[in-house]
């Protein structure tokens, strides 16, 4: 049986981070794909793109591009994907972000990543358990 979850991309150079935010959108329902750098996401998206629905992004990350240059990136050739960009070191400047981009500090909690969904995502784009109250 195929899964009707909708995927995540997440991107952190940290294993540790990479894998408890994983955890966190796993329970609110997404799948993931997994990238360590915004070289590496933008490969993936090139495969994937029609079936993710969030890029959730570190900011500091090795290669080209940083977080915020993916969200750029990826608000301009796959619009249709929602965009997090998190950091515990660096805050955007105004218009470094895509506006629909929401920004959240690290370090962060599942209350306070799965609330930033509930208020940015559009209905047609939450899985069924970020739905529901937690």
């Amino acid at each position: 049986m195929i899964s009707s979850k909708p995927y995540a991309l997440v991107v952190d150079d940290d294993a540790v981070i990479l894998m408890h935010a994983c955890d966190i959108l796993d329970a609110a329902g997404f799948r993931c794909h997994e990238a360590g750098s915004a070289d590496e996401a933008v490969h993936i998206l090139g495969d994937h793109w029609e079936s993710v629905t969030l890029l959730f992004s570190d900011v500091e990350m090795p290669g080209a591009m940083d977080g915020f240059g993916l969200a750029r990136h990826v608000d301009h050739h796959w619009p249709h994907i929602e965009i997090v960009v998190a950091s515990g070191r660096v805050k955007p400047a105004a218009g470094e972000m895509p506006d629909k981009a929401t920004f959240i500090a690290k370090p962060f909690s599942a209350t306070t990543v799965h609330d930033h969904l509930r208020e940015k995502l559009p209905d047609g784009k939450m899985p069924e358990p970020l739905k529901r109250p937690v």
